[in-house]
């Protein structure tokens, strides 16, 4: 940041793409402009743990699954939910928005390290806001919200589980060593989704970032289709993963051996 000056926050009330109400903030960060996103909130945090969900380089803080999550989130387990804007998105939106404002940012070398203080600056706002005990955060990203996930969660201890997915990553193309680099100091649990004919990451390059993971406890779910073609069942699934997780119950019982 430009100044050592804490950032002012405004807070309104809001409702999200499904019409459920939500409060969103706009964080005027001295020397950067404005970080924006949307906050669900629990009557009463069970589990002590924040949700944090990015979107993808087409849409904004209520981009689908993101909406849909969180209201399972919020009204059956329990848990607040934050979604942030991305750098040229929604409420900070420029120009026509989308992918077409967002690959100019991408070339930045800035680009990265810029959303990853971005949400720092988002978490510690909402933190202060709740004024509850958090002890845990997980994550929720695909695509360009992997992008941005991936290093956020390699920089932070005190994400518990996170679902990430829809993106490749090869040392020799922009940010790639960023992402592969941060994908290896990444530890917690991971739900990894690919599509077999994603015409924006192949194989090779979604494989890359998930054998870079460090989790000893990664899945990995491919499905036919295309980059959103994503099947709503792995929804459900994500769902029940990071809730899995927060809540603290046994993981699926794995027969050993299954067959000889």
């Amino acid at each position: 940041m430009g100044s050592n000056a804490p950032p002012r926050v405004r807070w309104q009330d809001a409702t999200d793409s499904n019409g459920q109400a939500t409060t969103e903030f706009f964080i005027d960060v001295p020397g950067r402009g404005l970080v924006t996103g949307a906050l669900w909130q629990a009557r009463v945090n069970r589990h002590r743990t924040l949700i944090c969900m990015g979107h993808g380089a087409s849409g904004n803080r209520y981009q689908a699954p993101v909406s849909e999550l969180a209201i399972r989130f919020t009204q059956e387990l329990g848990v607040p939910v934050l979604s942030l804007d991305g750098p040229v998105h929604g409420l900070r939106q420029q120009g026509n928005g989308g992918r077409e404002a967002f690959f100019p940012v991408y070339q930045r070398a800035e680009c990265i390290d810029e959303m990853r203080e971005d949400w720092d600056i988002a978490i510690a706002s909402v933190l202060h806001y709740l004024a509850q005990p958090i002890e845990n955060l997980a994550y929720f990203g695909l695509s360009m919200g992997s992008i941005f996930g991936i290093p956020l969660i390699a920089s932070r201890q005190d994400f518990r589980v996170a679902a990430l997915g829809l993106i490749g990553a090869r040392k020799d193309a922009l940010h790639g060593n960023e992402i592969l680099d941060a994908a290896q100091q990444i530890h917690c649990p991971v739900l990894f989704l690919m599509q077999l004919e994603d015409e924006l990451f192949d194989r090779d390059s979604c494989l890359n970032v998930f054998d870079s993971l460090s989790s000893t406890d990664k899945r990995l779910h491919a499905n036919p289709g295309l980059h959103p073609q994503v099947p709503v069942e792995e929804i459900d699934y994500t769902y029940q993963f990071i809730a899995r997780h927060i809540v603290g119950t046994a993981p699926p019982k794995i027969l050993d051996p299954i067959a000889e």
